[in-house]
C-alpha cells in the first residue's frame, strides 16, 4: 500500500511544544494517520493515500485546543518511500510496561523478568505497529489500571476505537464474558484479533471495522463501555456510548484528553444521566469513570 509523508512544522513555546505534538497526533489519528515520528521542526505523519482527506486534516489543525496566537502548525505533503511498518515494529518493539502491581504488558521480543520469589502479575502480550495502544501512553495505562480495579466477572465490554485490542484483552483476562471492539482502521481490527489470539481470548472477542455508528446494533447490551479517543470524538459519540450501556449498573470509562478538558466531558456526561465516580491523572492526561 502507498503512503503520504506529511511533515508538520510546529511553531509553539517550548513549554507546550510536546503537548501540541501529542494532541495533534491523537487528533490526526481520527483523520486516518497511522504513525508519527518526531523531527526537529515538529513531527512527520504517515497516512495511506487511499484514506487521506486533506480537508479533514485542515479541520484537525483548526480545532487544536491551543491559543492560535502562540501556536502555528503548517505542513507539506510528499509521497512516502515504501516501508514495511509491521516489520519495523517487530524489529523495535517495546520494553515491558508495568500497570500498578497486577499487570505487565509486553511484546514478543522483550519478555518480562521478575525477581525471584515475586508473585507473578497478570501478563498481557501485545504485538502492535505503533506504541499507542501498548501501555506506553499515560491514557492507556490509566484505562488498564481502571479495568484491573473493577469486578468484571461475567460482564460485557464495548471497546470504542479498539486499536491493538488491549482494553478488551485486559477486560477478558479480568473475567469479562465477552468484548466487542470497533475501529475505523482495518489494520487495527486485524491486529486486535491477532492479539486476542495471542492471549487466548479470541473466542470471547469480536473486532469490527467501523465508526460509532456500529453502536446502533448494540443498544443496552454492555456493562462497561471504554473509549480512549480524543476529546472532540468523545463529545460527539457520548450519546451513542450511553445508549450502549445497560439500564442499571453500567460503567463508562473515558480517556484520551487533557485534565483541562475534564469539565467539558463531565458536563456532557451529566446531561446524559451519568455520575462521575473517579478521576485518574497522569502527566497532565486524565481518565474518568462514570456510572448510571
Amino acid at each position: 500500500m502507498k503512503y503520504y509523508e506529511v511533515l508538520f512544522r510546529i511553531d509553539a513555546p517550548a513549554v507546550i511544544r510536546q503537548d501540541v505534538c501529542d494532541v495533534l497526533a491523537a487528533m490526526a489519528g481520527e483523520a486516518a494517520f497511522e504513525t508519527f515520528e518526531q523531527t526537529g521542526e515538529g513531527m512527520t505523519g504517515y497516512v495511506q493515500q487511499d484514506f487521506f482527506d486533506e480537508d479533514a486534516l485542515r479541520q484537525v489543525i483548526a480545532m487544536l485546543p491551543f491559543d492560535q496566537d502562540e501556536v502555528h502548525v503548517d505542513y507539506t505533503i510528499d509521497e512516502a518511500p515504501y516501508r514495511d511498518w509491521n516489520e519495523e515494529w517487530e524489529q523495535q518493539g517495546f520494553e515491558p510496561i508495568s500497570v500498578g502491581t497486577h499487570l505487565i504488558i509486553y511484546d514478543g521480543r522483550h519478555l518480562p523478568t521478575l525477581p525471584d520469589g515475586a508473585t507473578p502479575p497478570r501478563l498481557i502480550q501485545i504485538n502492535a505497529r505503533q506504541a499507542f495502544g501498548t501501555g506506553n501512553h499515560a491514557t492507556t495505562r490509566m484505562m488498564c489500571a481502571c479495568l484491573t480495579e473493577m469486578s468484571l466477572q461475567g460482564q460485557a465490554l464495548l471497546d470504542c476505537g479498539t486499536g491493538t485490542g488491549i482494553l478488551s484483552i485486559v477486560a477478558l483476562a479480568q473475567g469479562a464474558e465477552r468484548a466487542v471492539g470497533y475501529d475505523i482502521d482495518e489494520w487495527s481490527v486485524d491486529n486486535a484479533r491477532l492479539n486476542a489470539r495471542l492471549n487466548g481470548v479470541e473466542e470471547r472477542f469480536t473486532s469490527i471495522l467501523g465508526d460509532s455508528t456500529v453502536i446502533g446494533q448494540f443498544i443496552g447490551q454492555f456493562d462497561v463501555v471504554a473509549a480512549n479517543i480524543n476529546r472532540n470524538i468523545l463529545l460527539a459519540d457520548l450519546p451513542s456510548m450511553r445508549q450502549a450501556l445497560k439500564a442499571e449498573g453500567g460503567t463508562l470509562l473515558l480517556s484520551g484528553f487533557y485534565h483541562d478538558d475534564v469539565p467539558l466531558l463531565t458536563d456532557k456526561a451529566s446531561q446524559l444521566g451519568l455520575r462521575l465516580e473517579e478521576e485518574k491523572t497522569e502527566d497532565g492526561w486524565s481518565c474518568l469513570r462514570f456510572s448510571i
